[in-house]
């Protein structure tokens, strides 16, 4: 008789037992110009910090702009952009901090077909320029016409995501294209397209960029990412040939490809300099004076609000890893 209730019991104890609670979450981005969050999904260097009782899901960034649609929604911790599309979204209201350096690198030029006529700057007045809106490229365009005393609305701008961008170069349907790598860089070697701009002096930074929100709720937490990011620079400092290969495998793109954009990525300082801050005042001059800010606001105290040292780790916790 008795055993005919076994299964009712076993089913009310499972009923009542009690249940584990739900691992938080915590969403970051990763993107191919942020190599260092490659390394950091690949290793699962930042689950090893947080425990179990932390889950992180990672979202692509197409670019700035969507690292900045993510912030304003609230829906990622922290995000990778360029250090000038962090300027424009402080500029346009949204109260972020930049708390991270994760390269400076060569990222972005102005890039024509081989065979085009476009030889300089000047050239490229009248004609069709793919670039993404908000990001690095686009801004580093506007500082290299104004360079030559053109504004903005010297060329034809064609607002395309960055590989739409490209292939829009490609298809010949613009003239011109503000590229970015790993785009740029397969351009280049597959196409034989010409950088026919350069200038790493007017390019900022990429850094990691979180709201002033989570920075105030989660300071501890906030630490434990950067923390786990440095690990990830020490371990692409120290293995180059391992990093070349991971950005090929992640993004699908040639080995030769990535080689050449980490040919021009710097991974050696992760706060932000005197040099960056003038970099990005100078940035925000530009901005203004095309009419791209705000009206009244100011470049040089937009610049003194970016920073958040006190969240980088210490050194001595960072030390190289071999193994991350």
């Amino acid at each position: 008789m008795l055993l005919r209730f076994v299964p009712f019991l076993a089913s009310v104890f499972l009923l009542f037992r009690p249940v584990p609670a739900p691992a938080a979450e915590l969403v970051l981005d990763y993107a191919y110009y942020n190599p260092l969050s490659l390394v950091l999904r690949e290793t699962h260097g930042l689950e090893r910090r947080l425990g179990p009782e932390v889950s992180v899901r990672w979202v692509l960034s197409a670019g700035s702009n969507k690292a900045l649609e993510f912030l304003r929604s609230r829906s990622v911790a922290v995000t990778s952009m360029a250090g000038s599309a962090a300027l424009l979204g402080r500029a346009n209201g949204t109260p972020l901090r930049v708390v991270y350096v994760f390269a400076r690198a060569e990222w972005t030029a102005i890039v024509v077909p081989a065979q085009s006529p476009i030889r300089r700057l000047e050239d490229l007045k009248g004609r069709r320029v793919a670039a993404t809106p908000g990001t690095d490229p686009a801004i580093f365009l506007f500082r290299a016409l104004a360079r030559v005393g053109l504004d903005r609305s010297a060329v034809m701008l064609v607002p395309l995501q960055h590989q739409e961008g490209r292939l829009a170069l490609d298809r010949g349907n613009v003239d011109a294209w503000a590229g970015l790598d790993p785009f740029m860089a397969e351009a280049e070697l597959s196409r034989h397209d010409r950088l026919v701009f350069r200038d790493p002096s007017l390019i900022t930074p990429g850094v990691l960029v979180t709201s002033e929100s989570f920075a105030s709720a989660e300071p501890e937490r906030l630490r434990l990412i950067l923390a786990a990011y440095e690990e990830a620079r020490h371990w692409a400092l120290a293995h180059p040939a391992e990093l070349t290969a991971l950005l090929a495998k992640t993004s699908g793109l040639a080995p030769e490809v990535a080689a050449r954009q980490l040919a021009r990525t710097d991974f050696s300082e992760p706060h932000l300099t005197a040099a960056d801050l003038a970099n990005l005042r100078a940035c925000g001059e530009v901005l203004a004076a095309s009419g791209t800010l705000r009206p009244g606001a100011d470049p040089t105290a937009l610049t003194a609000a970016l920073p958040a040292p006190e969240f980088m780790p210490n050194p001595a916790a960072s030390e190289p890893n071999r193994n991350p």
